[in-house]
């Protein structure tokens, strides 16, 4: 099978600040103000036609920066991110436009992704089934829960046919039915030989879907595989991480951000 994602080495780094002043001094007087802090540091991996690869992690180790770098939203620091084909990130809050209403959000989404308003009108009634929205449909996104918003952006993604897609956290809010139905069209998709991206708290899901692993501690890559070879070593690791008081969760990822620095 094809390289559909390939990630050489990428570095995202970010700048701390005590304050607006400091950031201000940074900016202006370039003399280095700041704490740098790495989000991701060296990463590498490869995705192939076909293949789910699900991103692990605990909060804060990188699975969701790494997956805007190759969606395209962030830039990388360094490395390199080449990607072959169409690209569809799907999160909760999914760039949806909070003042807009949910019809008004489908429309600009489609027309930022380049398609004529006569194939938006004839991908809308299909987007408004798959998002079961009823009523809200009209209704401004900012009043819609996490819930409400991870349909619409699951189901605009899903329906604009994307041959790389990328799902953070997407399908863990909303109700079960609606879980399920999406969990479906990622297998369906799977079959069809998408590559998927799937970040997930799950095990369970992880479990059933992902063909590798790759787990990210601290912004490195901690482990990379198949997943029934990762995945009970991270299982493991967060018995016990869970088992930490808070005292040693601090520690530990105190330690684990100095060597990222």
């Amino acid at each position: 099978m094809e390289t559909s994602i390939s990630v050489r080495d990428v570095t995202k780094k970010h700048k701390l600040y005590s304050s607006t002043s400091q950031k201000l001094k940074d900016i202006f007087l370039r003399k280095d103000y700041g704490e740098d802090f790495y989000a991701l540091k060296g990463v590498s991996f490869e995705a192939r036609q076909g293949e789910v690869v699900g991103f692990v992690g605990i909060n804060g180790a990188g699975k969701s920066t790494l997956a805007n770098i190759i969606a395209g939203i962030l830039p990388e620091t360094t490395g390199e991110v080449d990607v072959k084909g169409e690209v569809s990130l799907i999160s909760i809050s999914s760039g949806l436009k909070g003042n807009l209403t949910g019809r008004e959000n489908i429309e600009l989404k489609c027309l930022m992704l380049g398609f004529s308003k006569r194939e938006i009108e004839e991908l809308e009634p299909q987007i408004l089934d798959f998002a079961e929205l009823d009523k809200f449909i009209d209704q401004p996104v900012k009043s819609y829960s996490s819930g409400m918003k991870s349909r619409l952006g699951f189901a605009i993604a899903v329906t604009i046919d994307p041959d790389i897609i990328i799902v953070d956290e997407a399908l863990s809010v909303g109700d079960k039915a609606f879980a399920e139905k999406a969990f479906q069209k990622m297998m369906d998709f799977k079959q069809s030989g998408k590559t998927i991206i799937f970040v997930s708290h799950s095990i369970k899901q992880m479990k059933k879907f992902a063909d590798k692993v790759l787990w990210l501690e601290f912004g490195k890559v901690k482990a990379f595989g198949p997943t029934k070879e990762i995945l009970p070593n991270y299982e493991d690791f967060i018995k016990t991480y869970k088992a930490m008081t808070k005292a040693e969760k601090e520690n530990y990822r105190r330690e684990g951000q100095s060597q990222c620095h």
